[in-house]
C-alpha cells in the first residue's frame, strides 16, 4: 500500500533517538516519515526525545496538588486579560469546530501557564498576550520551580522539531529557526475529572489545536481520542514516556493547507485525569504566508497572510468564555 494512501488505525510512532545523536540521514529519514503523516492522520508520538522524565513526574505531582485545593482558592488566579492563569470547568465551548456543534461546556478545568520570562522582558512590558506575567499559585512549594523546569525541557524538544518540519516541507532544516527567537509557548495543564457528562458534553470537544506544533505526554488514563481520515476516531494509547505531537490550524494555514489540523477529543474518563498540552508558536509577529513548496498553479495560496498574534487571539476570543480568557457570553 502507498504510504500517502495509507489508513491509520493506530497513532504512528518515531524514535528519534539516530537524530538526537546525530546519525547521518536520521534528519532526512524523520523528514519523510513526518510528511507523510502529517498529510494523512496528522498526529504521532516521539520516544527517546531527550525529555527529562522525572522533571514530568514533579509537574504531575504539583499540578495534582493546585486541583485539589478548593474552588474558592483556585479562583483566587482566574484567567486574565493577557490569558494566563486558572480557567474553571464548564467554561469554554469550541464553537469553530467543523465536525461538530458543540453545545454543551467541556468539563475539564485548566491552568494556563506561558513560558517564564522575566518582568523586564519586552513582550512582558508590552502586555502582549499568552506570554505572561504567570500567576504562581501561594503556599504550594516547589510548583512554580517544577513547572519552569519542565518548560525548558519541553521547550528543547520543540526546537529539535523544528528542522523535522522544515525537511518535510521540502525546505533546509533551519529555515523555521528564524521565526523562534522569542517563541509563543504556553501549556493547558489540564485535569478531567471523572464525571458523567450530558449528551454531546466531553472532557473537552472535538476541536483542532490553534497551534503551530503541540506536544502532549501520554497518560496511562485514557480519554484522549483522534479522528481519522475516514472518519473514525482513534484512541491515544499510552507509550512509556512517549509524547504526542500533533499540528494545528495555524501551521495549516502557514503550509497552505498542506498540513493537516487533525480533530481530537477527551472523552470524560472512568478516574481522574491529567495531561499537559504544550502549544509551540513562533513569535508574535511571524507572518504565515503560504510556503511557496505548498503552492502550485494547481494550489494556488488559499489563506491571507496573518500574523501569529492576530491567529490565535481570533482563535481564543471566538471559542472561550470571558472567564476562560475569551469574549465568549454564553
Amino acid at each position: 500500500m502507498n504510504i500517502l494512501n495509507k489508513v491509520y488505525t493506530e497513532i504512528p510512532v518515531l524514535d528519534l533517538g539516530p537524530y538526537m545523536a546525530g546519525e547521518k540521514g536520521a534528519l532526512e529519514e524523520l523528514g519523510v516519515q513526518v510528511r507523510n503523516i502529517q498529510e494523512t492522520i496528522g498526529f504521532w508520538a516521539v520516544i527517546n526525545h531527550g525529555v527529562a522524565w522525572k522533571k514530568l513526574d514533579e509537574t504531575y505531582k504539583q499540578l495534582k496538588q493546585f486541583f485539589a485545593l478548593p474552588d474558592e482558592e483556585k479562583r483566587r488566579y482566574l484567567i486574565n486579560e493577557l490569558s494566563i492563569g486558572y480557567v474553571p470547568p464548564k467554561s469554554t465551548k469550541y464553537i469553530t469546530s467543523i465536525i461538530n456543534e458543540n453545545t454543551k461546556k467541556d468539563l475539564n478545568e485548566t491552568l494556563i501557564t506561558a513560558l517564564e520570562r522575566p518582568p523586564d522582558h519586552p513582550l512582558i512590558k508590552a502586555g502582549t498576550r499568552f506570554v505572561g506575567p504567570n500567576q504562581w499559585p501561594e503556599g504550594l512549594p516547589g510548583f512554580r520551580d517544577a513547572i519552569v523546569s519542565y518548560q525548558q525541557e519541553i521547550l528543547k524538544l520543540g526546537r529539535k522539531l523544528l528542522p523535522i518540519f522544515s525537511v518535510a516541507l521540502e525546505l533546509p532544516p533551519s529555515y523555521f529557526d528564524q521565526y523562534f527567537n522569542d517563541p509563543v509557548m504556553w501549556s493547558r495543564n489540564a485535569h478531567y475529572p471523572a464525571e458523567v457528562p450530558e449528551k454531546n458534553q466531553y472532557g473537552i470537544a472535538p476541536h483542532s489545536d490553534h497551534s503551530f506544533l503541540t506536544m502532549l505526554p501520554t497518560t496511562e488514563v485514557p480519554g484522549l481520542q483522534i479522528l481519522s481520515q475516514n472518519g473514525n476516531w482513534i484512541d491515544a494509547k499510552y507509550i512509556d514516556k512517549g509524547i504526542l505531537v500533533n499540528t494545528g490550524e495555524f501551521l495549516n494555514r502557514w503550509t497552505n493547507g498542506r498540513f493537516i489540523p487533525t480533530p481530537h477529543r477527551v472523552v470524560p474518563p472512568e478516574k481522574d485525569r491529567y495531561s499537559i498540552a504544550t502549544f509551540f508558536n513562533p513569535s508574535p509577529e511571524t507572518i504565515a504566508v503560504p510556503l511557496s513548496t505548498c503552492c502550485s498553479e494547481a494550489n494556488p495560496p488559499r489563506y491571507e497572510p496573518m500574523s501569529l498574534i492576530d491567529y490565535v487571539c481570533w482563535y481564543i476570543d471566538t471559542n472561550y468564555q470571558r472567564d476562560a480568557g475569551g469574549k465568549q457570553t454564553s
